[in-house]
């Protein structure tokens, strides 16, 4: 497995498959707000599996907060560390650009993954895309 921060079209196409069969295919979110107007403020981080685009996820910063966002891997690489190897990837660039606190808005059900990791809630649940969701944060 190799986690890559997107840096040409190929991969950034890559990454968008993943998320869409992710959030759109699996989950029912609509397009439109899957694929939304951060794109390009966004740095892009892609997991590959034997040459296979297998993961993904996106950072930005927000008033000096580093925003994981759209962290997602395909069902068949679940539970074999796809996940934990996008995080710190993420984290690893956040660190290496000077950001020390991260936060993201996790999908309830995901809670317990991003608690593993260290983050912690600091919110009520939320909708987001209809999808119950809770901010966390972390300090790196």
């Amino acid at each position: 497995m190799e986690v890559k921060i997107v840096t040409n079209e190929q991969e950034l196409a890559d990454a968008f498959e993943v998320r869409k069969t992710v959030f759109i295919h699996e989950q029912n979110v609509p397009e439109e707000e899957e694929i939304d107007q951060f794109e390009s403020d966004s740095i892009h981080f892609v997991l590959y599996d034997n040459g296979k685009a297998a993961g993904a996820g996106r950072f930005r910063v927000l008033d000096g907060v580093g925003k994981v966002e759209r962290i997602c891997v395909l069902k068949e690489n679940r539970k074999n560390g796809a996940g934990v190897a996008v995080m710190n990837k993420i984290e690893e660039y956040a660190k290496s650009q000077g950001i020390s606190t991260l936060k993201l808005n996790a999908q309830t059900h995901a809670i317990p993954f991003y608690s593993k990791l260290g983050y912690e809630t600091v919110s009520e649940e939320f909708l987001d895309a209809g999808i119950p969701h809770k901010t966390m944060k972390k300090y790196v």
